[in-house]
């Protein structure tokens, strides 16, 4: 697996969104949450994610896009680790709950945290 985060990996359609959020399982590792929903799309890749901040925590975009950033970097460099033992497809939106600006390694770990969790939740079912 590349260590790319191309377009068709991204999470953009509206739908898909809306249906994420109302049938989607949810698993934290604070100041991070992942929203996980199993589907299938035609596309060859595993998963499409999406990054979000909340805007009442972080009024300026310079913030939020700073947040985003990181988070994306991190998913982009460590999503062959995460991805390896998948076999069905997903839709994924990572959320930062946090109240403060996070540090690179922060996010590394919390996400590493975040989708071990996931792919223990997945095992189980």
């Amino acid at each position: 697996m590349k260590f790319t985060f191309n377009k068709k990996e991204k999470l953009k359609s509206k739908k898909l969104i809306d249906q994420l959020f109302t049938e989607g399982q949810s698993v934290s590792a604070y100041p991070l949450r992942l929203v996980y929903l199993e589907t299938s799309f035609n596309e060859t890749i595993i998963a499409k994610t999406g990054v979000s901040v909340s805007k009442r925590h972080f009024k300026t975009a310079v913030d939020r896009n700073r947040i985003k950033r990181l988070m994306r970097e991190v998913y982009r460099l460590n999503k062959a680790k995460y991805f390896n033992n998948l076999k069905t497809q997903y839709t994924f939106m990572i959320l930062y709950i946090g109240k403060e600006i996070p540090v690179f390694s922060q996010v590394e770990t919390k996400m590493n945290t975040l989708f071990d969790k996931f792919s223990d939740k997945v095992s189980k079912d």
